[in-house]
């Protein structure tokens, strides 16, 4: 082969690789984007859950104080 038939060669495979990374670069774009949604959808419920936890405690710690409360004034009178 010549010189120049050479140096066509290696700019063709110099060519399809850039393509290639481009068309991977492209591709890794569109997956953080989804990552990053998915991300958001978690957080968005994590922090939905952590509220919740948060009430249903709340109301778990009234029942036990309603609870406790008259077993502690029946326990005096039965003295």
């Amino acid at each position: 082969m010549n010189p120049a038939a050479d140096w066509s060669a290696q700019l063709d495979d110099i060519q399809a690789k850039v393509e290639r990374l481009a068309l991977r670069h492209a591709e890794a774009g569109r997956t953080h984007a989804l990552l990053q949604q998915r991300v958001q959808q978690l957080e968005t419920e994590r922090d939905s859950l952590r509220q919740r936890l948060s009430e249903a405690r709340v109301r778990v710690d009234q029942l036990l104080a309603r609870l406790q409360g008259p077993q502690d004034g029946q326990a005096a009178e039965g003295r």
